[in-house]
């Protein structure tokens, strides 16, 4: 059976994680996901995710993409050229797949996002 997902009245169980150590820069912040959402296939996913605050080096898959709106918090996204996209309450970003840069959290923050994660072959 198809149904609809709705926020505001699922109550999935947390998961918490911290960043990498070998990728962490600065704190060691809790993460915490509530994912809503996984389609049949495994690909898109759905949920809210909270973090404190911290900054740590991502990278993305070149099939992975992310979008996500702001709830509460600030956080500021930095690519490997030292260009920062900020973002608050309200603000929504896409981080693109094979993207590398830092993910910093500025003020303990609260997000909706969309996890987009296509099998593009490549075996890197």
């Amino acid at each position: 059976m198809t149904a609809i997902t709705e926020f505001r009245t699922a109550s999935p169980a947390p998961e918490y994680d911290h960043p990498r150590e070998e990728r962490r820069l600065e704190g060691h912040p809790q993460r915490t996901t509530w994912n809503h959402f996984t389609n049949a296939s495994g690909e898109v996913h759905a949920g809210i995710w909270a973090c404190e605050k911290g900054s740590w080096r991502i990278e993305f898959a070149p099939g992975k993409d992310e979008y996500f709106h702001v709830l509460e918090g600030r956080c500021r996204v930095i690519d490997e050229q030292g260009r920062a996209a900020e973002a608050g309450p309200g603000d929504a970003l896409v981080i693109p797949g094979g993207f590398k840069g830092v993910f910093e959290v500025v003020e303990p923050v609260r997000k909706h996002y969309v996890i987009v994660e296509r099998n593009t072959g490549d075996a890197s």
